[in-house]
């Protein structure tokens, strides 16, 4: 008897409970995610809830739209329960712009990627490496590592054609003592081919270039990097001593 008694007690206080508080009745929370957070806070007003409002930055998605509700949709609550939302911020969040000079394109992509930034247009730029990175512009002003952009923004990025340095300009050295036109050929980033000495040479410390090939003509400016300049020198002719005063 005891133990039914103390059964019997223990459920018409569940069930008294359950009928004092409403249990298991209430207002059905609405779909809010995906919404506006205008039109989420309008509905909710409409049904009589209250409301919390926190934000977090998702690319890709509106500013203001309601990513997250607690309680689920669906769920049954009292009238004046107050319902949490996480909406998508308005202002995105500033970061620093991550170095990516000399990185090849691939390179790029990824760390933008990692960082919540897109690549927008590229273009090309003479440039002995194909691909690597040389410029990047944002609102069409270059900008350098550590520069402060909102977060999804799009970067434009200027990359090597691979070809650029692959010509270089054919130096003049008609005149120049053969010392200067050594330098000048290696500066150049070509190779000194064979040296021609033209008519008698009684002092090879002074010697100047008549001829050259190939030469720089009004056809012909550029070479490929690395070609072998031929050289004809002669005898040059030493200037007096200035008399002493």
């Amino acid at each position: 008897m005891a133990i039914i008694t103390v059964i019997v007690v223990v459920l018409i206080a569940f069930y008294s409970l359950g009928y004092y508080t409403n249990h298991g009745t209430g207002i059905p929370v609405p779909k809010l995610k995906g919404q506006s957070i205008e039109q989420a806070t309008n509905l909710l007003k409409q049904q009589g809830f209250d409301y919390k409002i926190d934000s977090v930055y998702v690319q890709d998605i509106a500013p203001g739209t309601v990513v997250e509700q607690d309680p689920d949709a669906g769920t049954n609550v009292k009238e004046g329960r107050v319902i949490y939302l996480t909406m998508v911020t308005l202002l995105a969040p500033n970061i620093s712009l991550p170095d990516l000079e000399q990185s090849s394109y691939r390179e790029a992509i990824a760390t933008l990627s990692n960082y919540g930034l897109k690549v927008g247009d590229t273009t090309y730029k003479s440039d002995i490496a194909r691909d690597r990175i040389l410029e990047v512009h944002f609102a069409g002003k270059v900008i350098k590592a550590g520069t402060k952009i909102p977060k999804g923004s799009r970067i434009d990025l200027v990359l090597g054609d691979g070809e650029g340095a692959s010509e270089v300009e054919i130096p003049e050295l008609i005149n120049l003592d053969l010392d200067a036109a050594r330098f000048a050929i290696k500066g150049s980033g070509l190779t000194i081919g064979t040296i021609t000495y033209q008519g008698s040479i009684t002092d090879s410390t002074n010697v100047v270039v008549v001829s050259q090939f190939p030469m720089k003509t009004d056809s012909l400016s550029k070479t490929s990097i690395g070609t072998r300049i031929n050289l004809t020198v002669t005898q040059g002719t030493k200037t007096p001593d200035a008399p002493a005063n």
